[in-house]
């Protein structure tokens, strides 16, 4: 039934990985907007993301398997940016690298969000590496302002 609507399997990993993308970009704006103060706002956002990735583990095109989706490309999906964009605006927008706190970012919370059964993460450990993270790169200073 799914190949009457998609050409493939990498077809259907892009659709859902993009629709996962949209319902993040959801969860992260409703965070960033509900604690809008910094760093207030980066803590509500990554801990969104994390909440996101733990609760949403059939959508594994999202956040580890393959596709063909491009991340900072010019053919970035909508839903995507939208996502990112939520971390982007947690840092202050004269900030000529928020950007890359953005990604800097986004990349620690997609190695501290692995499932507990890794091994990665001593167990209950999340919140403190996050804390250590916003406080870390809240902390950092930005050149040029």
């Amino acid at each position: 039934m799914l190949y009457s609507h998609f050409t493939g399997k990498d077809d259907i990993m892009r659709a859902v990985a993009i629709e996962g993308f949209g319902e993040l970009a959801a969860r992260l704006r409703r965070a960033r907007l509900a604690a809008p103060e910094r760093p207030a706002a980066l803590h509500a956002v990554c801990r969104a993301y994390l909440e996101f990735a733990t609760e949403q583990p059939p959508l594994p095109g999202q956040f580890v398997l393959p596709t063909d989706v491009k991340f900072a490309h010019t053919e970035t999906p909508p839903p995507l940016r939208a996502a990112f964009d939520e971390f982007v605006s947690c840092f202050r927008p004269d900030n000529q690298r928020r950007e890359l706190f953005a990604e800097v970012t986004w990349s620690a919370l997609h190695g501290i969000a692995a499932p507990p059964e890794s091994g990665r993460i001593p167990p209950n450990g999340q919140a403190e590496w996050l804390d250590f993270l916003v406080t870390q790169i809240a902390s950092t200073p930005e050149p040029g302002i």
